[in-house]
């Protein structure tokens, strides 16, 4: 197998922090609901230009839209949306990078859900996945005197792994049910697709039942607009990583994020990891190097 989605996994990882810090700067106002909208409202122009500058490129007749490419895409896009806003919770409840680990259980659920549609994969990628399974497991564990609030966290992280293993195998079958000979228009043009029925379901329920929250999503441009060129082109590119390979390895090599998102942490909210926990990460990226290779 071709390991070009490795670095194009790496690359939407790096974007996918940047976008995580600033939505979750927009929680206070917007709420879980309103920062999820942004990532997908604001990245819909952006996705827009991105899928029309790899039409551009890609001389062949236009892909042929069939009914499982809209109910992957619907479910995908479904899936997401609930990933996110847990994701964002998640964050505030503990600390940015503690959250950004916590929805990596999206791997193991990933990997297994590729089982489910005829995608094994080798022993190496799997004893790399039980490892960062258990270097997740011990970064969730409660220490000291931490109390069954903080578990709430951890299990918020559990919802949004979730959500982002069901996503990832959807989009991949997306992608791959629109056009399997050119996996990099496919991806864009499936992010785009998905972003356009993300931004008109959530607007038009948040415009029903929260205004306030839509009006401070669509109102903080400063905010907003940044988030939605990162979170576009973090996902044009994990689009395109999942078109290349099944969607557990890509997780795996994902979590590359982690050490990204404590940097993140540290300068951007003054956050510090334990002795504990940097050892945890340590195991995961073990995990993540054997999931790559194996």
């Amino acid at each position: 197998m071709s390991l070009v989605w490795v670095p194009v996994t790496i690359g939407a990882a790096s974007l996918q922090v940047a976008r995580n810090a600033l939505q979750r700067g927009l929680l206070t106002g917007a709420g879980p609901w309103g920062a999820t909208l942004v990532r997908f409202l604001f990245g819909l122009p952006f996705s827009a230009l991105f899928a029309a500058v790899a039409w551009s490129l890609t001389a062949h007749p236009a892909p042929h839209f069939a009914t499982g490419f809209w109910l992957a895409c619907a479910l995908g896009g479904a899936a997401q949306i609930t990933a996110t806003a847990a994701m964002l919770v998640s964050m505030r409840r503990s600390t940015f990078a503690l959250g950004t680990a916590f929805q990596q259980s999206s791997i193991p659920l990933a990997a297994v859900m590729g089982l489910v549609l005829g995608e094994p994969l080798r022993a190496g990628a799997w004893a790399g996945i039980g490892l960062v399974t258990a270097g997740l497991f011990a970064l969730a564990w409660p220490r000291g005197r931490e109390t069954p609030r903080d578990w709430s966290a951890a299990l918020l992280g559990l919802v949004a792994g979730a959500g982002f293993a069901l996503s990832s195998n959807a989009y991949r079958q997306a992608a791959l049910t629109l056009d399997h000979a050119h996996p990099v228009l496919a991806a864009q043009i499936t992010v785009f697709t998905v972003q356009a029925m993300q931004s008109s379901v959530l607007s038009a329920w948040l415009a029903a039942r929260d205004r306030r929250a839509l009006w401070v999503a669509v109102t903080s441009v400063r905010s907003s607009l940044p988030a939605g060129f990162f979170g576009a082109a973090a996902s044009g590119l994990w689009f395109t990583a999942f078109a290349l390979s099944p969607a557990g390895p890509v997780r795996a090599v994902g979590v590359c994020e982690m050490p990204i998102a404590a940097l993140a942490g540290r300068r951007l909210f003054a956050e510090r990891l334990s002795t504990a926990q940097i050892g945890a990460a340590l195991v995961v990226a073990a995990g993540v190097v054997l999931a790559a290779v194996g």
